[in-house]
């Protein structure tokens, strides 16, 4: 039996609503809400918050890390390798991307089941399109992990019984290296090619898992294209009140973690022995059929695909388009940061990554590590206090104020740290945080990655 182990997933804490595009782009917009990424995020950043998520609630042996995107923060490097040191894995295990389509997402997970036992598939996706346009609102960002492999890494909570991929060459939705947005065709071509190769697919798997579409508890149809996925699940056979929520409304369209995302928010609320179809519309079609265990019912995520969209603050569109770089602005009037020390971050890279102090023969715990200590000690997963503060308007930031407190952890270590997610008048003596992967600027091409603390709230990581 090979299967979902566990999952994981990260909805950015701002959101934007859809209804103040148009009074400043003259068009676009419409109703409900999509998930930001702040502007410290990167589908790489993301992905380790997905990721750490899923292994926070099976602690599985990884032996081969997946990652894929859309949106890499880099090219001509492997962006996996960044998830990999955050989430200090042993130098034994494989770290591969897939990036550059939707599709890559599920060529990752099969490779995963396909693979060695104990695989970690992660996707992180920013969903960026021109003002006004409908990818900037239709698309969101956010990440999903799923842990897979078989009874002998630990209880499979959901079954893979069949999956069946279509192929096909046509040119629908395109980017071309270096553009910052994609392009597409008249949206009912591709509603038109995807829905023959899905229901093709749809039939093909239920045949290979000995089923139909009668016996069929959830269907999950994602993909970029929302008329082929309406299409799709209409012409499947199967009830439409057993069609999954895309999510639309409240978090958009999260591109290529959208699959696996889906498939987590199902899970989270599928009965043991239930049918659960994926389907996934990308340059083709992919069909995923699995029967959840009866281990599912004693499973609990770190945080819920349901308990992060509801929560979240929101952001201004003028703030928005700053972050993903469509509106100039006055930058900071202080010398930007310099460029990072390849070298430098290669020494440290357990301290910079990982977030990993160091303790001596008195139990004391040291932030950064001490050369003179040789027991390391794992920060990441550490809760700490605010025991002071400062709100500082004139240092560079791309998004003051910035905020920095001084944290005193759990079980010893006090450093002083930046603050993410927060608003600066929300920020208290005494108020609870919790350690975040993020970016700190981006120099020469080269991002600095570290760690800030957040805001510990109900319905996010903890």
């Amino acid at each position: 039996m090979r299967g979902i182990l566990g999952w994981g997933v990260h909805l950015p804490y701002r959101r934007l609503d859809r209804a103040a595009i148009a009074a400043v782009a003259g068009g676009g917009g419409g109703r409900g809400t999509r998930t930001v990424a702040c502007y410290d995020e990167d589908s790489t950043t993301m992905g380790v918050a997905a990721a750490r998520a899923a292994l926070r609630t099976t602690p599985v042996a990884v032996r081969s890390l997946w990652f894929a995107t859309t949106e890499p923060a880099y090219l001509d490097r492997t962006n996996a390798t960044g998830v990999h040191a955050a989430l200090r894995l042993d130098r034994t295990v494989a770290a591969y991307d897939a990036v550059g389509s939707v599709r890559g997402a599920l060529g990752a997970l099969r490779a995963g089941l396909a693979g060695d036992s104990g695989s970690l598939v992660v996707a992180g996706d920013l969903r960026t399109g021109l003002p006004g346009g409908p990818d900037e609102a239709t698309g969101g960002d956010g990440a999903a992990a799923l842990l897979v492999g078989s009874e002998a890494d630990g209880p499979v909570l959901a079954e893979v019984l069949g999956w069946t991929s279509l192929t096909e060459e046509f040119l629908d939705r395109w980017r071309t290296p270096g553009a910052p947005v994609a392009r597409s065709w008249e949206e009912r071509f591709g509603e038109t090619r995807y829905t023959a190769l899905g229901t093709e697919a749809l039939k093909l798997a239920l045949d290979e898992a000995g089923t139909g579409p009668g016996h069929v508890d959830r269907l999950i149809v994602a993909g970029l294209n929302g008329r082929a996925a309406k299409a799709v699940a209409a012409r499947s056979g199967i009830e439409a009140g057993k069609v999954a929520d895309r999510l639309d409304a409240t978090v958009g369209n999260t591109g290529a973690a959208q699959p696996a995302m889906l498939l987590a928010a199902a899970l989270e609320t599928a009965r043991p022995n239930a049918l659960i179809v994926l389907i996934s519309l990308s340059d083709g079609a992919d069909v995923v059929v699995l029967r959840t265990t009866e281990a599912l019912a004693g499973y609990r995520p770190a945080s819920s695909v349901a308990a992060q969209t509801a929560a979240g603050a929101p952001v201004s569109y003028g703030r928005y388009l700053a972050w993903r770089g469509l509106l100039p602005v006055e930058p900071p009037r202080r010398p930007e940061p310099g460029r990072t020390s390849s070298s430098a971050a290669n020494r440290n890279a357990e301290w910079k990554f990982g977030f990993v102090g160091s303790t001596g023969a008195d139990g004391n715990v040291q932030l950064p590590p001490s050369p003179l200590q040789e027991l390391r000690h794992p920060m990441a997963d550490a809760l700490g206090t605010i025991v002071t503060f400062t709100t500082d308007r004139l240092a560079y930031s791309p998004s003051p104020p910035l905020v920095f407190a001084v944290v005193d952890f759990d079980g010893g270590g006090r450093l002083p740290v930046e603050l993410t997610d927060v608003d600066a008048d929300e920020v208290a003596i005494g108020g609870r945080v919790e350690m975040t992967f993020r970016r700190l600027f981006t120099a020469d091409g080269i991002h600095n990655y570290f760690w800030k603390a957040r805001p510990v709230r109900g319905g996010e990581e903890s």
